[in-house]
């Protein structure tokens, strides 16, 4: 039975802001308090979905949760009507309601972690949804992300849907963006790579807990031969690289990364090596982590095109950096297996620290399964035209951070997520 890829970006929020509430996060530290363009960020968002369309692979979307939400601010003890709740959280907790007003569910790749159905215990596709509990931003999505992905995944004889994991930090999983997966194809039995970060008293927290990682792959039933855990470069996080996929991303037998990625990576390469057949390590030389971080060339897609072959999909911004742009036609000059290099532009998005491979989720379905998935929340050309249409009518051009104050803002983006529902049911 063939199994495909199937990318699903998160629709850019009409509350898109730079709040510079990441942590680690340059990029976002860097833009806080400039103003934001969400229907640019959403048009660039869905450009490069088309882009990845027109290349023949299959392409979903997962719609913004409702934002502001007043669930948090009701849960700290905020009261009265949703209005009421929002404004009194403005004024008392400002903190607490910039994360009530993140759009940062754009950034799919920490929706969950994805298993394979040939890798599982049980056959069925795993995703074990992201507890985020490292930033109070994230965190407050992590049920809403929980209730969307069984939606989208409601057939529980072809997949099984986690819940996040417990116990805050201790348990800290931001989903794919630590996981990779080197298979010969993607049907077949693949290693599952799950990078995690250590405390080192640093100026930047560890977002993925080793346990988290382990516990992700237990519930998913992978055995020894199917897991392999890889400790992420102090050198990396200091320089910015808050997930994996900021130095490496990985499709099928290909890994592409930066020589400074993991910690002893000669361990990580042999087991990728003895457990996959044709595996490919491509390390881009001569490039600096703060070049790698700048540019985000390792947060960019690999697919596979349905005529062979693989493309790489990259952030404007590395053609951009001569260097960066040099020692990948270097590094990709031996490479048999990456035939394409697609530039796109995410700029809104790269402003606020995501590039290409944080706005998806990488799942990979047999035909049953992606039979099996709700018809919504997959494009097609005309549901791509249309689903344009609704951003380009619904969506504020501006938002500063005086605009996320406006009870007017607040009505707009009701009204988006009121049409994102109808979207999705009348598929």
């Amino acid at each position: 039975m063939t199994t495909v890829e199937i990318n699903f970006d998160g629709l850019v929020g009409p509350t898109h802001n730079y709040a510079g509430l990441s942590l680690g996060n340059l990029a976002s530290a860097s833009n806080a308090g400039a103003v934001a363009r969400p229907r640019a960020a959403a048009l660039q968002g869905l450009e490069k979905m088309r882009r990845v369309m027109d290349l023949g692979v299959a392409q979903g979307f997962f719609p913004p949760p409702l934002r502001p939400t007043p669930a948090p601010l009701r849960a700290a003890g905020f009261q009265g009507s949703d209005a009421e709740v929002l404004a009194a959280a403005a004024k008392a907790d400002p903190a607490l309601f910039r994360a009530a007003c993140a759009a940062s569910s754009m950034w799919t790749a920490n929706a969950a972690t994805v298993i394979a159905e040939a890798d599982s215990g049980d056959g069925r596709l795993h995703l074990v949804t992201a507890n985020l509990a490292s930033m109070l931003h994230r965190a407050v999505e992590a049920e809403e992300t929980h209730a969307l992905l069984r939606a989208v995944f409601a057939d529980q004889d072809r997949f099984a849907v986690h819940p996040p994991l417990p116990l805050g930090v201790h348990f800290g999983d931001e989903g794919a963006a630590n996981h990779m997966r080197l298979t010969p194809s993607h049907g077949e039995r693949g290693l599952n790579v799950f990078v995690f970060g250590r405390p080192r008293g640093g100026p930047f927290p560890e977002r993925q807990a080793l346990r988290a990682s382990q516990a992700g792959a237990r519930l998913a039933g992978l055995g020894a031969e199917e897991a392999v855990f890889a400790l992420q470069s102090g050198e990396a996080v200091a320089a910015g690289a808050f997930h994996n996929d900021v130095v490496a991303v990985s499709n099928e037998r290909v890994l592409l990364a930066h020589p400074e990625a993991f910690d002893r990576p000669e361990i990580l390469y042999e087991a990728i090596r003895g457990h996959v057949a044709g595996a490919e390590i491509i390390e881009v030389q001569d490039i600096s982590l703060a070049d790698a971080v700048s540019t985000y060339l390792f947060n960019s897609q690999i697919v596979t095109l349905p005529g062979g072959g693989m493309a790489l999909i990259l952030p404007a911004e590395v053609r951009e950096n001569p260097g960066v742009w040099e020692a990948l036609q270097r590094a990709l000059g031996g490479s048999s297996a990456i035939t394409e290099v697609v530039v796109v532009d995410v700029r809104e998005s790269m402003r606020n620290g995501g590039g290409p491979a944080c706005l998806r989720l990488r799942v990979p379905a047999s035909e049953a399964a992606r039979a099996a998935i709700r018809p919504g929340y997959l494009l097609t050309p005309a549901r791509w035209d249309q689903l344009a249409a609704l951003v380009e009518r619904l969506w504020p051009e501006s938002v500063g951070p005086e605009d996320l104050l406006e009870p007017d803002l607040w009505a707009a983006a009701r009204a988006a997520d009121a049409a994102l529902r109808d979207f999705v049911r009348c598929a």
